[in-house]
């Protein structure tokens, strides 16, 4: 398979790593708007892409890519509002788009154990639930789409919630500590600080006891290996697609 990158950081370099240890090859590699008025035809002559790239540019990649009739994968965040609209714009033109927050494997089985355990807090009102995560201090977006996909689920299990918001004061400290105005609602405390990987934590709290699941990744390996297995995946598929159909290899 033939792979074109859009974005060509440490994430971008992390996939092609992955990619070639699996057999596959890089075709381009493209990082701005010049990059693709110059290397158009090399992704012409891809069989796929994988988007690493930045919330303000993901849409954009994705629509030249559904242009190309090229398969895209999509590992970027902060870009869900406009979700909805390129999943139709995909349906619409049969073209092929695997979305995730996060393709770590062992993220996503916490998402599973995350709506899980929202289920069985669902009668236990005297647990706040809060989220917090830490990234690196170059990562654009936040929250990260991790910890709204965390919260999304959650929301969905727990009748006393209806929302999440994220935390002003930003003190991992305080992130427990919500106001009875603010109780509908999940917080999420964001943290960036050196070169995190990523770290993520439910936590559940009562007067009598603590319950944390809480996912740390060691390095992004993990989660390149996950975006190319959905390359692998979506390789010859039409649609929408995510982890959810990849794990269950549907």
């Amino acid at each position: 398979m033939k792979i074109a990158l859009l974005g060509y950081g440490k994430m971008g370099k992390a996939v092609e790593s992955v990619a070639v240890e699996r057999g596959h090859e890089i075709g381009a590699a493209i990082d701005d708007n010049d990059d693709w008025m110059a290397k158009i035809d090399d992704c012409r002559d891809c069989d796929l892409a994988i988007d690493f790239s930045t919330p303000d540019t993901a849409v954009s990649n994705i629509m030249r890519c559904f242009d190309l009739g090229l398969p895209i994968v999509v590992g970027t965040t902060g870009w869900y509002e406009q979700l909805d609209s390129v999943v139709h714009d995909c349906q619409e033109r049969e073209q092929a788009l695997f979305v995730a927050s996060n393709f770590s494997i062992g993220m996503n089985i916490m998402f599973d154990l995350n709506r899980r355990l929202a289920r069985l807090m669902n009668g236990y009102e005297d647990y706040s639930v809060a989220i917090t995560e830490t990234h690196h201090i170059h990562k654009l977006d936040a929250p990260s789409g991790t910890a709204i996909t965390l919260a999304n689920d959650a929301i969905e299990e727990l009748d006393r919630k209806s929302g999440w918001k994220l935390k002003e004061d930003n003190q991992k400290s305080d992130s427990l500590k919500i106001s009875k105005s603010e109780n509908l609602f999940i917080p999420i405390t964001f943290i960036r600080e050196g070169e995190v990987p990523g770290i993520h934590e439910v936590v559940y709290d009562s007067p009598i006891d603590t319950i944390t699941l809480s996912h740390s990744a060691k390095n992004r390996k993990g989660l390149a290996l996950g975006a190319v297995l959905a390359a692998e995946f979506l390789l010859g598929r039409k649609g929408y697609y995510t982890m959810r159909e990849l794990l269950n290899n549907e």
